[in-house]
C-alpha cells in the first residue's frame, strides 16, 4: 500500500484548487495520507531559493494572475484573485488542524479545502477563532477545537517545516510518495495518479 506525505499550507491558493482530487487519487489506489501543514513563505521560501509573492518581479505576477483564474474555471472552484486575507498569517489555522489531526473525528482532506476556501472564496480571516470553528464544523470535527493545542500544534508546524525542507520540500502543495517521489503542485495530480497506478 502507497503512503502519501502531504506538505501543504492554509493559505496557498493552489493548495485550494487541489481542492479533493488527491484524496480521490489516494483513495481510487488504496494509498494512506499523512497531513502535514508548514510554514510556506515564512520558512519554506527563504530556505529553498523561493520569494515570496510580494518580492516577484511584475512579469511573474502577471502570470500567476492568468494562471490562478484559468486553473480556477478549469476545476470548477470559484476563486478571489485579490482577497483581503491572502497574506494573513497562516499559523492559527496549521495550529488548528494540528488539533483536528491529534481529535480525530472529521474529515482532514475537506479541512485543508474548507481552510484555503476560506481565504480564497469566501474572503475571511481564517487566523480568527470563529472562522476556525466554522471551517471545523464543516469538515466535520468539533468546533469547539477551536484554539486548543496551540503549543502542541507549534511544536508540530516547526518540526513539519524543518522535515518539509530535509525532504526537499520548496511549494505547495507537495505530495510524497514512500518518502521518494515527488510531486510539486495541484496540476501534478494526474501524474499522481499515473504514478499510483505503475504508469509512469
Amino acid at each position: 500500500m502507497a503512503h502519501i506525505e502531504y506538505f501543504f499550507s492554509t493559505v496557498s491558493p493552489y493548495t485550494y484548487l487541489a481542492g479533493l482530487r488527491m484524496e480521490e487519487v489516494a483513495a481510487r489506489h488504496d494509498a494512506t495520507i499523512t497531513y502535514r501543514p508548514m510554514d510556506l513563505t515564512g520558512g519554506i521560501f527563504p530556505r529553498t531559493g523561493g520569494v515570496a509573492v510580494k518580492e516577484r518581479h511584475p512579469a511573474r505576477l502577471d502570470y500567476r494572475l492568468q494562471e490562478l483564474r484559468r486553473q480556477s474555471a478549469k476545476y470548477g472552484l470559484p476563486l478571489d484573485l485579490d482577497p483581503p486575507y491572502r497574506a494573513i498569517n497562516p499559523a492559527p489555522s496549521s495550529y488548528a488542524f494540528i488539533a483536528a489531526i491529534r481529535a480525530g473525528g472529521g474529515n482532514l482532506g475537506q479541512l485543508v479545502h474548507e481552510f484555503t476556501a476560506a481565504v480564497w472564496r469566501d474572503k475571511r480571516d481564517i487566523a480568527e477563532d470563529d472562522v476556525i470553528a466554522d471551517c471545523f464544523a464543516a469538515a466535520g470535527f468539533d468546533r469547539g477545537l477551536a484554539g486548543m493545542g496551540m503549543l502542541a500544534g507549534a511544536e508540530d508546524y516547526v518540526r513539519n517545516t524543518e522535515d518539509a525542507i530535509a525532504k526537499g520540500v520548496f511549494g505547495a502543495p507537495f505530495y510524497i510518495v514512500d518518502g521518494s517521489e515527488k510531486f510539486w503542485g495541484q496540476d501534478r495530480i494526474e501524474d499522481l495518479d499515473l504514478f499510483l497506478a505503475g504508469k509512469l
